[in-house]
């Protein structure tokens, strides 16, 4: 065996550090497709309130013989990059539907989500323009600023979050810039909030600022029928660009896209480097994307079960004197005040038969802990229940209620 470099050494040091920190995050093995209940190794049947498949499509019949037709007809990998000859015909097929989910004139597929964040204010901006984003913002879109400022000189900045003030002052001081871009997410995903999308998208008119949603949480999610947080709002169209994943509501998968005007998907597909030099989206991929899209559409009553159900679950966790954060999405953040707290709720969760994750600082802010439920339209009332019964039950032996 060869000795440790001081890589090694200084990594290995770091592992031990979080374990004592009580930070080191522990993979939970699953061992059946991912649904509402799973089998989880060593534990047996869990009931599952963290995931983001919210539709409850990740192992829905449709979607999953349409990856697997996918893998048939188009073979396991796409064996080259969008522009040489990793294209094929169900991208274009999925990207038609992308586009006319979100109300968009065209889109351009990832394999991620982050993939996309990071490709787009790299390719389209320069230092002439600048990008402001949310306080809150995903990870993702606060590296994707990062690399642009690194890679184009573009000048970035940050606005308090949901204050559109400030957001304001900052748009008036950057008056002299070609490009003023203004990014937030739809769905805040550790508070489950919703974007004040008519507020922000008139304060970017205002100053003609280019207005870019990453809706990842809210595709399939928000909306009478799963078109995201434009939907919910009545104003589909009216965003400039949308990036979204695959990997959500979506089926589960993998991939994500950037969905905007033709012009913009024509110029990632030339320049975007995440296009030229990475292979395309599997063609399975695509195949379950797609599927998974058309049972939204033809399945609208699942977006209403999942609103119905996230209701129910946080009106019940209120009348058993927990604290959930206000809202209307199936993210559901029960505040428990110290790291610790959050951390052996979930424990304690996970031996009653129920996953849920705990957050603690630095992820969220000092005091602020919780444990963040996510509800799935595939979740029965029986199953809620049964989760709920064990809030109760832990709450009660951990005097957190």
């Amino acid at each position: 065996m060869s000795t440790p470099t001081a890589l090694d050494t200084r990594l290995t040091d770091a592992l031990a550090q979080f374990r004592r920190d009580g930070v080191y995050k522990t993979l939970n093995h699953l061992e059946s497709p991912q649904a509402a209940r799973v089998r989880m190794e060593g534990r047996g049947e869990v009931l599952i309130l963290s995931s983001n498949n919210y539709l409850g499509l990740a192992a829905h019949p449709t979607v999953m013989a349409a990856g697997k037709a996918g893998i048939d007809h188009f073979g396991a990998g796409t064996g080259s990059v969008r522009f040489i000859c990793g294209t094929f015909t169900i991208h274009r097929d999925l990207e038609a539907a992308c586009a006319r989910l979100v109300g968009t004139e065209a889109s351009l597929s990832f394999v991620s989500c982050w993939n996309a964040n990071e490709a787009l204010p790299a390719t389209v901006l320069t230092a002439d323009d600048i990008i402001l984003s949310d306080q809150l913002n995903h990870a993702s879109i606060i590296d994707g600023l990062r690399l642009a400022k690194s890679i184009t000189k573009c000048e970035t900045g940050v606005y308090k979050h949901g204050d559109f003030a400030d957001l304001d002052a900052k748009l008036t001081a950057a008056a002299d810039k070609k490009v003023k871009m203004v990014v937030s997410d739809g769905v805040f995903s550790m508070e489950g909030t919703i974007v004040d999308l008519p507020a922000l998208l008139a304060v970017c008119r205002k100053h003609g600022a280019v207005l870019w949603i990453d809706d990842s949480h809210a595709t399939g999610v928000l909306g009478a029928t799963g078109r995201g947080t434009a939907e919910h709002f009545g104003l589909v169209g009216e965003v400039d660009i949308i990036t979204s994943t695959l990997g959500k509501a979506l089926g589960g998968a993998a991939g994500g896209f950037v969905a905007g005007s033709a012009a913009l998907c024509d110029y990632l597909t030339q320049r975007a480097r995440p296009q030229l030099f990475t292979n395309a989206l599997p063609a399975t991929v695509a195949a379950s994307a797609l599927a998974a899209i058309q049972v939204l559409e033809a399945e609208p009553e699942r977006v209403t079960r999942l609103r119905e159900n996230a209701r129910y679950f946080r009106r019940r966790l209120e009348e058993l004197h927990f604290q959930p954060l206000p809202g209307d999405t199936p993210i559901v953040p029960v505040i428990l005040g110290e790291t610790a707290a959050a951390i052996r709720m979930s424990e304690s969760l996970l031996d009653e038969g129920v996953f849920v994750t705990g957050f603690g600082f630095p992820v969220v802010p000092q005091g602020a802990a919780r444990v963040r439920c996510q509800l799935s339209a595939d979740h029965t009332r029986e199953d809620m229940d049964t989760a709920l019964a064990a809030f109760e039950r832990v709450g009660r032996q951990l005097g957190l209620v």
